[in-house]
């Protein structure tokens, strides 16, 4: 009878290195795929933001603008409707009246010019186009519509007044915002304006032409001074007038692509 032998098991050690690096590559693999595809999520995400909206509101607004033409032509004498009719002048906001605190992180950006004091009671009425502004420097053709809301103003494609500001061809400030990018972005190259350059408002029947004459390429969102009745910086006091008069004030956000600053255009209507 042959002699027994013990059973000594062999132990590969190969197969467990193997097996963790076949372990770590499928991990590796994972967050790889995981990367890319939040990657090109947010791609879309930017695409939709920059691009896409940009395509909508400016073809929404164009739209708009043909829509007050049209009606215009159509009825040519006709006072404005109340629709359309320019907010009641009254005192801008004091630069020591109380803002809205800034927004979050997680919120959209706030509206690209100083905060003033909010109107009560804002409609819907209210936000509907009144005028065209036009900036033949620029090639720009925008509808204005009262009031400086996002979702229902400044997100059309629109450039807002600010509540309280005076009416096109009103002394005082007519005082205008409007997004630098996204949106339509229609102040986007209101930083390429210069005096002397020409700003024209059209309404039913009326056209008001504003000459370009200063321009501050950055101030806070609280300097409520720059749309005052006689706009005049109240963080940069050399920047802005002395006098009472006829003026109109365009303002966004700087630099592009933020809403840290603000720049702001102003102009004098020409007699």
């Amino acid at each position: 009878m042959p002699p027994v032998r013990d059973h000594i098991p062999v132990v590969v050690q190969g197969r467990g290195r193997r097996a963790r690096r076949a372990g770590l590559a499928g991990v590796l693999w994972a967050t790889a795929e995981l990367t890319v595809t939040v990657g090109v999520v947010v791609l879309l995400l930017v695409v939709h933001q920059v691009w896409w909206t940009n395509r909508q509101a400016a073809a929404a607004a164009q739209e708009q603008v043909r829509a007050l033409e049209r009606a215009w032509e159509d009825d040519p004498d006709s006072a404005p409707p109340p629709s359309e009719a320019p907010l009641p002048s009254r005192p801008a906001p004091s630069p020591s009246a109380s803002a809205p605190s800034s927004p979050s992180a997680s919120s959209s950006p706030s509206p690209p010019g100083p905060a003033p004091r909010p109107a009560a009671g804002p409609s819907a009425v209210r936000e509907r186009a009144y005028a065209v502004l036009r900036i033949p420097r620029l090639g720009l053709v925008v509808p204005v519509a009262q009031g400086i809301d996002k979702r229902a103003v400044l997100d059309k494609g629109y450039a807002g007044q600010y509540p309280g500001s005076a009416g096109p061809g009103a002394q005082g400030n007519f005082a205008l915002a409007g997004h630098r990018n996204t949106h339509g972005e229609p102040f986007r190259y209101i930083n390429r304006l210069r005096a002397g350059d020409e700003l024209i408002v059209d309404m039913r029947g009326r056209r008001y032409t504003y000459v370009v004459g200063k321009t501050l390429s950055e101030t806070t969102e609280r300097d409520t001074g720059v749309i005052a009745p006689v706009p005049r910086s109240v963080v940069k006091p050399g920047y802005g007038y002395g006098e009472p008069g006829a003026y109109i004030t365009l303002t966004t956000c700087t630099p592009e692509y933020s809403s840290k600053y603000r720049l702001v255009v102003w102009g004098t209507l020409r007699s």
